[in-house]
């Protein structure tokens, strides 16, 4: 009988478990000093070039075309590679992405939809996403998870369950659940804070103050018909401006703000009478008034690159496909128009109930550039995005620096990338390929270089 090698079995077993567990940061015992970079520092389009990046701890300590030296700590030599910030994805779902519109409707376990978050939110930050505003959902055990370090991920800026009406875009009632008695049980995700209705003044400045309860940085509302709900066309303007004015009220008190899932000129103008700041969609605007009013009130225009394409999200319902095409046809108008008016206009992907599509966060970006120079469209994806996020204020949960930026006292969430972005968007939608090193607070999860 062969005697078993102990030393190469022990070896084989090391390997194998290292396949399977998530990815692991790597620490640096001291500073990391990298070389030979070319630095797009998430403002500027002129690359800073031939750059030293130090990082100490969790930050950028310096940014220097002239060399430097650190003591006890680590060099990485960048061959002439390209330096930007970890992009930022300002409306993304932890919870939604990755399930299907029948998981997700029919579970009877959170942990299901937990864990499916959680793993997902790995492969986020592997795609050069370091940091997500979750625009709607219950992800806040992934948070706490994430910013623990118990698993690797983005940093997330949380809204918790977003609030709407009856009948609106996140009533998710059995069609048959009418007239509603006060005592009838919620439904199971609005009973676990995935998903919050509520109607009057009243009701809706309570339910606005339990999700600041459970933590959120900020408050997702619906103000208007949604594609994926399945009881209001686009058209409805949803939700009343007292009830927008209530709800923004208590945002304001707790000093953060309110962002509203709206498409219509209609809605969005009750909405910025309101006081909400930030649209999120907005693909049928038509007038505009609607986008001169959103100039003159600092009002976001949180838009996706979302057209009827091979990557169009599939419905089971026909009646949602119908709407997936109205809301595309109206993109590319919507961002040439709300560029030229002089809008904000921020970054996000709203990838749904596919793991196939949120597969695709980076390939959005480069779909940016169907409206943008490679040079916008990076600088929305990062100093532009983390921008929207400032005005969480003091409920932003990262204070120690400003993220979305290559700059002394920023947070160190770098990706290095082999060529240069802005000459070739196309290099950040395969991050697989093409990002050579990605780093977040700090510590390394990828590195092919050494």
């Amino acid at each position: 009988m062969r005697k078993l090698n102990l030393k190469k079995l022990t070896a084989a077993l090391v390997v194998a478990v290292s396949f399977a567990l998530p990815a692991a940061a790597q620490d640096a015992s001291g500073p990391i000093l990298f070389t030979n970079v070319n630095v797009f520092d998430g403002v500027n389009e002129a690359l800073i070039k031939n750059a030293n990046v130090v990082v100490t701890d969790n930050l950028i300590t310096a940014v220097s075309t002239e060399p430097l030296a650190v003591a006890g700590g680590r060099v990485i030599d960048g061959g002439g590679r390209t330096m930007m910030p970890g992009m930022i994805d300002v409306h993304w779902h932890t919870y939604f992405a990755y399930l299907t519109v029948g998981q997700l409707l029919n579970t009877t376990d959170m942990g299901d939809i937990a864990i499916a978050g959680l793993l997902g939110n790995e492969q986020v930050l592997m795609r050069g996403f370091t940091t997500v505003r979750d625009i709607g959902g219950n992800p806040f055990a992934v948070h706490k998870a994430i910013d623990a370090g118990k698993f690797p991920g983005p940093r997330m800026l949380v809204a918790g369950p977003p609030l709407g009406q009856t009948g609106g875009h996140f009533d998710l009632y059995p069609y048959n659940d009418v007239p509603r008695q006060p005592s009838d049980s919620l439904p199971y995700l609005e009973r676990n804070g995935v998903v919050a209705t509520g109607d009057g003044v009243p009701e809706v400045t309570r339910k606005a103050r339990e999700i600041l309860r459970m933590g959120a940085h900020h408050i997702k509302i619906a103000g208007g018909g949604g594609v994926s709900s399945i009881y209001d066309p686009l058209d409805v303007t949803q939700y009343s401006l007292e009830e927008m004015q209530a709800i923004v009220g208590v945002a304001e008190n707790w000093n953060t703000y309110v962002a509203a899932h709206i498409f219509t000129d209609e809605a969005i103008q009750t909405a910025i009478k309101a006081g909400v700041k930030t649209i999120e969609h907005g693909n049928l605007i038509m007038s505009k008034e609607t986008l001169k009013m959103m100039k003159d009130n600092g009002v976001w225009l949180s838009a996706q690159p979302l057209i009827d394409d091979e990557d169009r999200l599939v419905f089971d319902n026909p009646a949602s496909t119908a709407k997936w095409v109205a809301v595309t046809d109206g993109t590319a108008r919507n961002y040439a128009a709300a560029k030229a008016a002089g809008v904000k206009i921020a970054f996000g992907t709203d990838m749904l109930f596919d793991p196939a599509a949120a597969a695709k966060q980076g390939k959005m970006v480069t779909k940016l550039k169907n409206w943008f120079t490679p040079y916008e469209a990076l600088k929305m994806v990062t100093s532009d995005n983390a921008e929207l996020l400032m005005m969480s204020g003091p409920r932003h949960p990262y204070q120690e620096g400003p993220l979305g930026v290559i700059k002394e006292g920023a947070y160190a969430d770098l990706i290095l990338v082999d060529g240069n972005p802005l000459e070739n968007l196309d290099l950040v939608g395969d991050a697989e390929a093409n990002f050579d090193l990605i780093m977040k607070d700090g510590k390394v999860y990828k590195n092919t270089l050494n």
